[in-house]
């Protein structure tokens, strides 16, 4: 009987549908699903939209971790041996559907469902092998490259198994919420845009389409172009001219109290 009920349980159908213990959640741009410092109860499957996971200092700075799009699941820290505090912030980017699961119903499931376990720790290594790319992203690229690496996320270039179009129309988003994301100036990030649309990776007025292109020459380096080689290694030198500043600025407010 046991092995009949697993195989009668699809994963897809329980994560798109509310039931015991979970239910369909909708939220608008802008709108947290957890916020830093408040206790893990639930873990969230995002059906549709874009969220982004953020971490606040002590000294107020906020830092964009990651990017969430649809078939992630946003707070798995909710099912550790004892359910803490979040250590980030969950926020829509975009307007976003989701099933939010309850945490013992998140453990119930996980336990009694072979084909969910194994649904969900593929989705974690993903997401670990993803985590490790957005820190090499953020220690060795440019900000140019963030922003290529963050539109990609947002069109959805890259996922394994599918077979994307030439040139996807991605979430309405302003350029300030890509800066946010990117960490870097709203004017940086327009300056970047520009220099993508002139080259042919996106198209854009009110909405914002990406090429596959910028996968392939931005992801991949795989460079073309002189004054575009050039553009970038004066991006990064205006990046580490900052992070050397920031540095200098500390060091005499330590030396200086």
């Amino acid at each position: 009987m046991k092995n009949l009920g697993q195989t009668a349980f699809d994963p897809e159908t329980y994560l798109a549908t509310a039931g015991l213990g979970r239910k369909i959640v909708r939220l608008m741009e802008g709108q947290v699903f957890f916020s830093q410092g408040s206790r893990c109860d639930s873990i969230f499957y995002l059906q549709m939209g874009r969220a982004k996971l953020t971490v606040v200092s002590s000294a107020g700075k906020e830092a964009t971790i990651t990017v969430f799009t649809g078939g992630d699941f946003i707070g798995d820290a909710c099912i550790a041996a004892v359910a803490g505090p979040h250590l980030a912030t969950a926020t829509a980017v975009t307007a976003c559907i989701a099933l939010e699961v309850e945490r013992e119903e998140m453990i119930r499931v996980l336990h009694e469902q072979s084909a969910f376990s194994d649904l969900f720790i593929a989705a974690l290594l993903i997401r670990s092998m993803r985590t490790q790319a957005d820190l090499i992203d953020q220690l060795f690229n440019s900000s140019e490259k963030r922003l290529a690496r963050v539109l990609l996320l947002m069109a959805e270039f890259g996922k394994p198994g599918e077979v994307v179009d030439e040139k996807t129309l991605i979430p309405p988003i302003t350029q300030q919420a890509l800066a946010e994301m990117v960490g870097t100036t709203r004017s940086r990030v327009s300056l970047f845009m520009n220099r993508f649309r002139k080259l042919g990776y996106i198209e854009y007025k009110e909405r914002i389409y990406v090429h596959k292109a910028l996968l392939n020459v931005i992801l991949h380096d795989q460079i073309s172009g002189a004054n575009f080689q050039n553009a970038s290694l004066l991006d990064k030198g205006r990046d580490e001219s900052e992070a050397a500043r920031h540095r200098a600025k500390s060091l005499r407010a330590i030396q200086h109290p």
